[in-house]
């Protein structure tokens, strides 16, 4: 998952194109756990395939921008990028491949919350009432969703759901740090952000396949190379797709439009019985979903 925090260009000739493309991305995004779950009954596990899609990407950003690895290189503060990422591309691609996808979709968008704290912490914004009443909100949604149906407290008991939850603060963080650094070139923010999925997720997985928790990459097959290209492919159409929208509307405007990417996951996951569509899980997500429209406002 990769956003660009571009300003919105002066002189655009419309906005549907960009609504479009950022529809279009969201699109992507949205379904990406089908293909993920496809190439995980093939023998790749979800690290394994963050690596294996994001690495085929920066070899193609490479070619085509062979500038952006001097400027990354000499920018440690784009590090800091890479790693949030990182995290959440691999955190959200294991989340959305092992358990409920609409739960860890709506946990992932607790972003809200963790904007506000760490806008607060790094860009030294202001906690305004309307700010508190967005993160009352999330918080009152990660409740609902979370709530046990047998009673008890309301805390993440899944690896999925604190993968939904890790995501969602490191996908904040990610787009914090493109609001901090959205003067640095285009190519080396790109970059820096499929860069992160394969220097997080690959360590991850190398280790938790040393210790016997996730299988190693299966043999070199045409069926799980050829489905992961051609999610990189994808992967890599929605962020430029992403780059262009977001750089011809108002960044509330992106906000909004990107929100479509629940909507996308829930019906697409409801449809393919990857989870469980109940009342609390539409309450709380209703909450979610508000604090986050609030946040676009």
């Amino acid at each position: 998952m990769a956003i660009d925090a571009a300003a919105p260009r002066a002189g655009s000739s419309g906005a549907t194109a960009p609504a479009l493309a950022l529809l279009a991305n969201a699109f992507v995004w949205g379904l990406s756990w089908w293909p993920l779950r496809e190439l995980q009954a093939l023998g790749l596990h979800p690290l394994w395939a963050t690596v294996t899609v994001y690495g085929s990407v920066v070899l193609a950003i490479s070619a085509w921008r062979p500038s952006a690895w001097r400027e990354l290189l000499r920018t440690p503060v784009l590090w800091v990028l890479v790693a949030a990422a990182g995290t959440t591309n691999a955190t959200f691609n294991w989340g959305v491949t092992v358990g409920d996808v609409v739960r860890v979709v709506l946990l992932f968008y607790l972003m809200p919350l963790w904007t506000v704290l760490l806008a607060r912490l790094l860009l030294r914004e202001r906690l305004t009432r309307a700010a508190a009443l967005r993160v009352a909100m999330a918080l009152a949604g990660a409740a609902v969703v979370l709530w046990p149906e047998g009673g008890g407290l309301p805390l993440p008991r899944t690896l999925a759901e604190w993968l939904g939850i890790a995501g969602g603060f490191s996908f904040a963080l990610n787009n914090v740090m493109l609001r901090r650094e959205a003067h640095r070139p285009q190519s080396a923010r790109a970059l820096a952000m499929f860069l992160g999925g394969v220097v997080v997720a690959g360590p991850l997985a190398a280790t938790l396949a040393a210790h016997g928790a996730v299988p190693m990459p299966p043999s070199p097959a045409p069926g799980w190379i050829a489905g992961a290209l051609l999610l990189a492919v994808f992967f890599l159409g929605g962020n430029l797709a992403l780059q262009y929208g977001a750089a011809r509307l108002p960044a509330n405007a992106t906000a909004v439009v990107m929100i479509t990417e629940v909507l996308f996951a829930s019906v697409s996951a409801a449809l393919l019985g990857a989870a469980a569509i109940t009342l609390p899980l539409l309450a709380g997500g209703a909450l979610i979903v508000g604090a986050a429209l609030l946040a676009a406002r």
